[in-house]
């Protein structure tokens, strides 16, 4: 039979560096979960994805034990790092911050394609696209 679901918690956590510390500590600890048994099999489970932070969505049971997924990097997040920036533009319109090729893009799609509600990559461009522009980083084309 079946686990019966309490709740759905959603962190962004950076790989492989969980803590007991805000938020994971205190998002596990009002369900009563092991908080150092979820850090330990967090860093396990993502330690080769270190320097990324991760969405992970963690399924609390009733019987106070968890299961949780890992997804890939925000998008916001995989942009950053491929133009080695700090935050996306302030004025995204005004302001551009930096450009992107249309094979980078492309190349973000493919790994976020597991997250995105698409299976085609045209429109998993498409959506890479709009969040760039909105962090105010052009798209060459």
């Amino acid at each position: 039979m079946a686990k019966k679901i309490k709740t759905l918690i959603k962190l962004n956590i950076p790989a492989g560096e969980a803590t007991p510390a805000p938020p994971v500590g205190p998002a596990l600890g009002q369900h009563g979960l092991p908080i150092m048994e979820f850090v330990k099999a967090f860093n396990d489970k993502t330690q080769d994805k270190k320097g990324n932070i991760l969405p992970v969505v963690i399924t609390v049971y009733k019987d106070r034990t968890f299961s949780f997924i890992t997804k890939e990097p925000p998008v916001t997040e995989m942009i950053k790092k491929v133009l080695g920036l700090e935050k996306g533009s302030g004025t995204a319109l005004k302001e551009p911050v930096g450009s992107l090729t249309t094979a980078q893009v492309k190349t973000i799609a493919e790994a976020k394609m597991p997250d995105l509600n698409t299976k085609n990559v045209e429109a998993a461009i498409k959506i890479i696209k709009g969040t760039a522009k909105s962090m105010g980083v052009k798209v060459q084309n």
